[in-house]
């Protein structure tokens, strides 16, 4: 019989596919600050959904992925009008109209909504752990924002975009959790990414016009946007999503702050303040509190299954082999 892969196997394949995740996420910052220039807020979601929804559609068709089932639709069109289409618009609107510190403050909010959703609608509770880790992140998140803010000033109408866009992505993932449980990441990520592309449509007019005088530097770094941080980055959220919480994928995404000081310094050659760094390493810290494990837990792991059930499972007639697969 084909045993079951580990818990801990799980585990780090969800942790590589969030890391990926990650890291795409924060690049995107960079990219959107060229194409942002040259395209409107709705015309740059638009164009980004479209090349997303292009290499899904022929990564589908060469894995021959049908239509997902019927269960998976509610969730999958609840997140594609939230987090892929409206998420996406008021994201590149309210930053706009705020400084990027206070956008990025804000928008971590989103983090805190998600794991408070998820405890209350998807019963996944609220470990003291999670918790404690998204504390400390979300006070580095504070502190990489306010160093960044320098001489910025921020609108009533761009702090409220940038905390609709954290509603939306909570409301997004929240409303994608489920839907994995009957379709895979690739379906999910790909149905979900159409249904934001036909919420974006009224914007088509807006993006011919703009893709018409912007830079080839601009069109191609919205080309990017869809390629990695939407079709590969969501793709391999869902995929780590099907496999843990959404309040640790959303206690994980707290390290973009951090990385997009790094890759600001490297492609941008933004020099950042020592300020700026601790808070990038307050948020990696606090992302590896609310990853962590309990010391029972992980000692329990390294033991067994079988040695963890206690005396029960040493008893072949009261537990037999076949049912401890099973469980």
């Amino acid at each position: 019989m084909k045993s079951l892969p580990s818990p801990r196997r799980t585990e780090l394949l969800a942790a590589g596919a969030a890391t990926i995740t990650v890291l795409l996420w924060a690049s995107a910052f960079v990219s959107i600050r060229s194409a942002g220039e040259a395209y409107a807020p709705g015309a740059l979601a638009l164009g980004r959904l479209l090349a997303g929804v292009l290499v899904l559609g022929v990564i589908c068709l060469i894995r021959r992925e049908g239509l997902p089932p019927r269960a998976a639709w509610p969730g999958i069109v609840v997140s594609g009008l939230l987090w892929f289409g409206l998420y996406m618009v008021v994201l590149n609107w309210g930053e706009q109209k705020v400084d990027a510190g206070t956008a990025a403050l804000v928008v971590n909010v989103g983090p805190l909504i998600m794991a408070l959703l998820a405890g209350w609608l998807l019963k996944e509770g609220l470990p003291p752990r999670l918790l404690a880790g998204m504390a400390v992140s979300f006070a580095g998140a504070a502190v990489v924002g306010l160093s960044m803010s320098g001489e910025g000033s921020a609108s009533v109408l761009g702090v409220l975009l940038c905390l609709l866009a954290a509603v939306a992505y909570a409301g997004g993932v929240v409303a994608q959790k489920p839907a994995l449980r009957h379709g895979s990441a690739l379906q999910v990520t790909t149905f979900g990414c159409a249904i934001g592309a036909v919420a974006c449509l009224p914007f088509a007019g807006q993006l011919v016009s703009d893709a018409a005088d912007a830079p080839l530097s601009a069109t191609l770094n919205m080309v990017y946007l869809g390629v990695f941080p939407t079709a590969l980055a969501f793709t391999t959220w869902a995929f780590a999503l099907a496999r843990t919480t959404a309040g640790k994928m959303g206690a994980t995404t707290y390290a973009v702050p951090a990385l997009v000081v790094l890759m600001s310094w490297v492609a941008l050659d933004e020099v950042p303040g020592w300020i700026t760094l601790v808070g990038g390493l307050v948020c990696l810290a606090g992302v590896a509190v609310s990853r962590s494990r309990p010391r029972t837990a992980a000692a329990a792991e390294e033991v067994g299954p079988a040695a963890a059930a206690g005396p029960v499972a040493a008893a072949p007639e009261t537990s037999p082999e076949p049912q401890r697969e099973q469980a």
